[in-house]
């Protein structure tokens, strides 16, 4: 389709809680794309931003932007749930796309509300859930189809444990492994959970303080069991405080024939290991050779970001939202890859405080740590 896609980018960087993964810079130097304008509050080094993002105009608030520029697609880059809901309410009631940052929103009932409007408008909601992009993970996910460890059997996944550790960690970085595991495997069917706070069981009034507005967030150690179909089990686990000096989350496969593993560092190798055995007695790893064969046609070399990862990804996830748009199918990261995260995060507070296994996905929209004490859970 021969057009020039109009992009809109809402990035105020007068608040703490900016992306931080380049989702700004997603579209820069696609082909058939113009950055039509940026909304931004902040006035300070305005035009070295406006010159990295390459926009032609700036407005102070979005919803100026989006009724005078009408761009196809609005690129959120707010790494703050709470800014989302009202900005892709408002994108979605004008017909513009979305490609937002994660995590989309913080609320079932609102992830539920922003997919109705989605539907009712036929907008895309593209969500930078960026393993879905990654060479990495791709290739992690053909060679377990492919048969290279046999029979998959269990998924292991670790935040960052820092001091963000348990529930914060579980809904910042948590949300990137969670989705990882719904992409290698489907949905989970379940999930059992224990989450605690010092040591002692987690209760429904308590809240940790948090670096990011993040709603109800609780607890410093989480551990969560999923039953992925085909009998496939998944673990995470987020224990605050356990950083040190090197990058401590990362996923791993085990199957019947070996095992592939990826650490969250720079670098993040894909690392086979051809062993029957369990991890703890033989586990000799291997680096796998990546092979990118995607192309964007036409586009331009990336030259910015400070992370190859995130610049690649963003990218393929913005090229990727026009071709959904053009074809009317979802984007390869999307608004139902996003609310099914969160439910197994909520679902993970709903199995403690029910102390019982919580069937997926959830009938009881409401988050478990703001229902009132007497009610009865019912997931």
């Amino acid at each position: 389709m021969n057009r020039i896609w109009k992009i809109g980018i809402v990035y105020d960087t007068s608040g703490p809680h900016l992306g931080g993964h380049d989702t700004h810079l997603a579209f820069r130097g696609l082909p058939d794309t113009e950055v039509v304008a940026l909304a931004d509050s902040n006035t300070e080094k305005l035009e070295e931003r406006m010159a990295a993002i390459r926009a032609k105009r700036h407005y102070s608030n979005f919803l100026e932007m989006f009724d005078r520029e009408k761009p196809d697609i609005a690129v959120l880059a707010s790494r703050s749930p709470a800014d989302h809901v009202v900005q892709i309410k408002a994108a979605a009631e004008r017909g513009i796309h979305v490609l937002c940052e994660k995590p989309m929103t913080n609320d079932l009932q609102e992830a539920d509300e922003l997919i109705r409007l989605a539907e009712k408008h036929r907008i895309k909601i593209a969500v930078a859930l960026l393993a879905r992009h990654a060479l990495v993970f791709r290739t992690m996910k053909r060679m377990i189809e492919e048969g290279a460890i046999g029979t998959p059997l269990t998924f292991y996944g670790r935040g960052k444990e820092d001091e963000r550790g348990g529930g914060e960690d579980l809904v910042v970085l948590g949300t990137h492994i969670l989705d990882l595991g719904c992409f290698l495997f489907g949905n989970p069917e379940s999930v059992s959970a224990e989450v605690t706070v010092e040591g002692r069981p987690l209760r429904r009034t308590d809240r940790s303080v948090t670096k990011e507005p993040l709603g109800p967030v609780a607890g410093d150690n989480v551990f969560a069991l999923l039953r992925f179909p085909k009998q496939v089990r998944g673990l995470f686990e987020s224990r605050r405080g356990l950083f040190r000096n090197q990058v401590r989350m990362g996923v791993s496969v085990a199957g019947s024939e070996g095992i592939l593993s990826v650490r969250y560092d720079n670098d993040r190798k894909l690392r086979l290991s051809r062993t029957s055995f369990p991890p703890e007695d033989e586990a000799a790893y291997e680096d796998v050779p990546l092979r990118e064969t995607r192309t964007i046609p036409g586009a331009e070399a990336p030259d910015f970001g400070y992370l190859r990862y995130f610049t690649d990804n963003n990218r393929f996830a913005a090229w990727d939202l026009m071709r959904a748009i053009e074809e009317d199918r979802q984007p390869e990261a999307n608004a139902y890859h996003a609310r099914a995260t969160l439910e197994i995060i909520n679902g993970i507070y709903a199995s403690q405080l029910a102390g019982r296994v919580v069937a997926l996905p959830l009938k009881d929209r409401v988050h478990p740590l703001e229902k009132q004490e007497t009610e009865t859970h019912d997931s």
